[in-house]
């Protein structure tokens, strides 16, 4: 006996890609998992979301400021510049028109801006190729950006991925529970380029779609990762403090036998306060991940 079974299926690419679609796929890059361009899923790669402030070529005030998509030279398109059809109806239409994003060139590198547009009547959100349109080049971005205004969201989506927060997490809230404490769902073109989606399917920990919207201390964001009992004396999440790497912010080497040992006494009521959490370097991986957390999940 043969039986045939018929799914309905749905084509993303019939959606009209939200700001929030186009702030993923423009922050995170190409792809998050293996790729020749990123062959230890490390965050190799990846774009740099810059906060800017001030126009980089005149130096104009730029007020509220916007977000600047830093692709330096070899740095792979995201899928939404490299195959415009995932861009949905109008968005696809004004980034092409408008954005001049064909004029853009991986070799050489570019500078991604989400402008607002008309079209049939409608204002939507359009990718715009800075470097074509005002001649912004990435160098120029970064410089006047800064570590500062800096924000490594792809490598930190990649470190999320890799170190399989997904297994505990959700970015998805589902129920009507959910929507109360964790904030609204996700729209259907909130999806639009994003790879992979990591909603998860298992939640051991809370939601994390706006978590930056609940807190946004990055002390303590800090702080939970490098050890979550300082925060959250019954958490069950394990230990991330490997993310600092070898050498804080200062440069100096991180010692974590001591740090192991001055908790313990702290645990122990040896001490009066926990010791305190490294500060970490501006290119250490918790620093990515956290840039994630806070720019891409309020």
């Amino acid at each position: 006996m043969c039986i045939t079974l018929l799914f309905p299926g749905y084509d993303f690419r019939t959606g009209v890609s939200t700001w929030v679609g186009l702030d993923k796929q423009l922050s995170v890059g190409r792809l998050v998992g293996w790729s020749y361009e990123d062959p230890t899923v490390s965050g190799e790669g990846k774009p740099v979301t810059v906060i800017l402030n001030k126009d980089p070529a005149s130096g104009a005030a730029i007020d509220p400021p916007v977000r600047a998509y830093v692709y330096q030279a070899g740095t792979p398109f995201s899928s939404g510049v490299n195959h415009t059809g995932g861009l949905g109806k109008g968005v696809e239409e004004l980034s092409l028109s408008l954005g001049k994003i064909k004029a853009a060139n991986s070799s050489q590198g570019a500078v991604f801006l989400i402008t607002k547009g008309e079209f049939n009547g409608e204002e939507i959100d359009y990718v715009e190729n800075a470097t074509a349109t005002r001649g912004w080049t990435p160098d120029q971005v970064l410089r006047t950006g800064g570590d500062a205004n800096s924000r490594y969201v792809g490598k930190g989506k990649t470190i999320y991925i890799s170190e399989g927060c997904w297994w505990c997490h959700t970015l998805l809230p589902e129920q009507t529970q959910d929507w109360q404490y964790f904030g609204a769902p996700p729209y259907l073109g909130d999806f639009n380029g994003e790879m992979p989606t990591a909603f998860g399917s298992d939640r051991k920990a809370p939601d994390l779609l706006h978590v930056a919207a609940r807190n946004s201390s990055r002390e303590w964001m800090y702080m939970h990762f490098f050890n979550p009992r300082l925060v959250q004396p019954n958490s069950i999440m394990p230990r991330f403090d490997y993310l600092w790497g070898k050498t804080d912010a200062n440069g100096n080497k991180i010692d974590f036998a001591k740090w192991r040992a001055e908790y313990s006494d702290y645990l122990h009521g040896k001490r009066i306060y926990a010791p305190e959490v490294p500060e970490p370097a501006a290119n250490s991986e918790v620093r990515a991940v956290v840039d994630w957390i806070m720019t891409a999940l309020k």
